[in-house]
């Protein structure tokens, strides 16, 4: 298959950035706002808005302005189930953030990556900064490996048998029987850690989620700077995140009638 130019897909990621402007708070946006935000020329915007509209992602208002339009709520109806998600998910982990004053994050396996859906971030000045929707790498991250963990034996082996190994850090696991070695351990105990792995100078530990049938559907976890997470810190934080990810699952359950 031929490659896209460019331009092309400049244009599609200059339409998702376009998308994810809208918000709550803005539900309504015009194109001088548009083209200040993302800094781009308005007859870009013009024809981003043009595209989006007869697709019917964007609608326009009377006035002028653009708002979503209803393709894009046929599309939300697709992840109704993270929706359910967030609402179980969010008193335990601003509870979570509350008693770690960490970075909390909520995380889905996504092949074979860890994608973030939630995240409190921590009030300290140093933060670990990264941004919902972020992918990383599934074996460097302790959302990643304790879901990866929680798979079915078959579904495991044929992720694996299709993983690259990547390796952002010294500490990345890139051995297949090391990680499954990891794997099973994670399994046994019920939680994962992220010794520097997927970014020097970060830790973190995560529990799994899991829904009424007790599959795991998502992960919860605590990051941290590592030098504001000794060893003893680390271990605290493991039994507040197991147990938060445990309430979490506890409302899922409730609301499924299970």
């Amino acid at each position: 298959m031929a490659e896209r130019p460019s331009w092309e897909l400049s244009s599609v990621r200059n339409a998702a950035r376009l998308l994810k402007e809208f918000s709550v708070a803005d539900r309504e946006l015009g194109v001088a706002e548009l083209a200040r935000r993302l800094g781009l020329g308005t007859s870009t915007v013009h024809r981003l808005l043009a595209t989006l509209t007869d697709e019917r992602l964007l609608e326009r208002s009377p006035e002028g302005t653009y708002r979503l339009g209803l393709a894009v709520h046929e599309l939300g109806a697709s992840v109704a189930p993270h929706v359910g998600l967030h609402e179980a998910a969010m008193p335990a982990m601003a509870g979570l953030r509350h008693a770690t004053g960490e970075t909390v994050q909520l995380a889905v396996l996504d092949g074979m990556d860890s994608v973030y859906v939630e995240r409190l971030e921590s009030p300290y000045t140093v933060r670990i900064f990264a941004r919902v929707g972020t992918r990383l790498p599934a074996t460097t991250t302790s959302t990643g490996k304790v879901l990866l963990a929680a798979l079915p034996a078959d579904e495991l082996d044929a992720r694996l048998a299709r993983w690259t190994p990547e390796r952002p850090t010294p500490h990345s696991i890139t051995d297949p029987a090391t990680l499954r070695r990891r794997l099973r351990e994670i399994a046994e105990r019920g939680w994962a850690d992220n010794r520097e792995e997927s970014r020097l100078g970060v830790v973190s530990v995560g529990a799994a989620v899991r829904d009424g049938a007790g599959a795991a559907i998502a992960a919860l976890s605590v990051a941290a700077p590592v030098e504001r997470a000794a060893a003893g810190t680390l271990r605290r934080y493991t039994t507040l995140v197991t147990d938060a990810a445990g309430v979490i699952t506890m409302r899922l359950r409730a609301a499924a009638g299970g």
